[in-house]
């Protein structure tokens, strides 16, 4: 049987095959997953970078998708329940350029948790920023090369 990480990294990369093949492409880790935070890890290749050698803005975009929006899908797949998820909001700040591999980190768990629990309740559609933080730990430790925040929106699927 394949460890609880294991089977995120899992669905993820089958996600993107079959669901969104640009998130596959970018090839993303999940390194971390508990109740509160995710953190994700899309490696500086060739197929990552821009023209000067920092993670094409596109990628950072993957990156903060998959950072903000699995944790949300995690959760709801624990509870058993089915859930519409989309961003309809995003902003980003751009503070360093990424020369390395990045990390991109959410700690918004409690916050999703409460979204799910009112969604589940209502019925209705919530939206709610969640904040997602990029960094290049080899190079600049914790230091933010990007943050940004997207817009969350759940509500639970019919049946």
């Amino acid at each position: 049987m394949l460890s609880p990480l294991r089977q995120a990294n899992f669905y993820l990369n089958s996600f993107g095959f079959f669901k969104v093949p640009l998130i596959w492409l970018c090839r993303p880790k999940i390194l971390t997953l508990d109740e509160e935070k995710v953190e994700v890890l899309i490696p500086l290749k060739r197929r990552t970078k821009n023209h000067l050698n920092s993670m094409y803005f596109g990628v950072l975009a993957v990156g903060a998708d998959v950072a903000g929006g699995f944790m949300a899908m995690s959760k709801a797949q624990q509870r058993g329940e089915k859930i519409s998820l989309a961003f309809k909001s995003v902003k980003g700040d751009f503070l360093k350029r990424p020369e390395a591999d990045v990390i991109f980190t959410c700690q918004d768990g409690r916050v999703i948790d409460q979204m799910l629990d009112e969604a589940i309740a209502t019925g209705e559609r919530i939206n709610q920023p969640v904040v997602i933080t990029a960094t290049c730990p080899s190079l600049h430790g914790d230091d933010p090369m990007a943050v940004f925040e997207l817009t969350l929106s759940v509500k639970l699927s019919k049946r």
